[in-house]
């Protein structure tokens, strides 16, 4: 498939559309004004919730968005979403919390909690668990532990992965995917995954890199997503995916 076929580029956050400070250069907000200008719409897919996004002052960058890898997805004015039921939660937490350097935290629908002080997130500690705070819960997450222990506190009805090169692992519902989300995204829009872009780093990006009808891995992303990629882009400090539109896309 050529690129001047492409009618939608998505784009991962983390690592790939934002630099590592995560900033949006007036560069790529430019290369992505000059996308809507000629028609082609302009989605992001992203392991961040809402909030977080908004906080960046990014989200009117995109005509769609993918939140919380799946778990809530906001096209044109409505929501989706795909929560972990909340008894899983409490079982996925009192699996967790007992191990010696574990830190838990929630992202639930009233905002991020966790067993202990995380600044860099403003989460507020919850005395509560393995109960849950009220809300609905989209994503547990845990550092400190092992992948084994990390799988050995799953339901069922959830899965986990690693991000940050496995300093952390996030528990999400079987029905939420990132990619599961961007095909929900894309149908809104009468588009095909044919016709699509998706740039990303890490694991939860794989899929959605091999499912597009144009996957391009940036060069800073984990092997694995290299491998599973059609074209490549430089670093995201060099703000390497709008410029790979630019000169591929344009």
């Amino acid at each position: 498939m050529g690129d001047k076929m492409i009618k939608a580029v998505i784009f991962d956050l983390d690592n790939t559309l934002l630099r590592t400070d995560k900033s949006l250069s007036d560069y790529s907000r430019g290369v992505l004004a000059r996308c809507r200008k000629r028609g082609i719409y302009v989605f992001a897919a992203s392991a961040r919730p809402e909030r977080t996004v908004r906080e960046f002052g990014i989200v009117g960058e995109f005509e769609a968005l993918v939140t919380l890898n799946g778990a809530r997805v906001l096209i044109r004015g409505r929501e989706l979403v795909n929560a972990i039921a909340r008894e899983s939660g409490e079982r996925i937490a009192a699996g967790l919390l007992p191990l010696p350097d574990a830190l838990v935290s929630v992202e639930m629908s009233g905002g991020i909690y966790a067993s202990a002080p995380i600044p860099e997130w403003n989460a507020s500690v919850f005395a509560g668990f393995p109960r849950l705070p009220e809300g609905t819960l989209y994503k547990v997450l845990v550092s400190g532990v092992t992948e084994a222990e990390a799988r050995a506190a799953l339901t069922e009805d959830t899965y986990c992965t690693a991000i940050e090169g496995g300093k952390l692992y996030q528990f999400m519902s079987r029905e939420a995917t990132k990619w599961g989300g961007v095909r929900e995204m894309l149908a809104a829009f009468g588009l095909a995954p044919e016709e699509c872009a998706f740039f990303g780093d890490d694991w939860d990006d794989i899929e959605c890199v091999k499912n597009c009808g144009l996957g391009v891995a940036m060069e800073n992303a984990i092997p694995e997503v290299k491998a599973a990629a059609d074209g490549f882009a430089g670093h995201c400090d060099g703000d390497g995916a709008a410029r790979y539109v630019e000169e591929n896309i344009l």
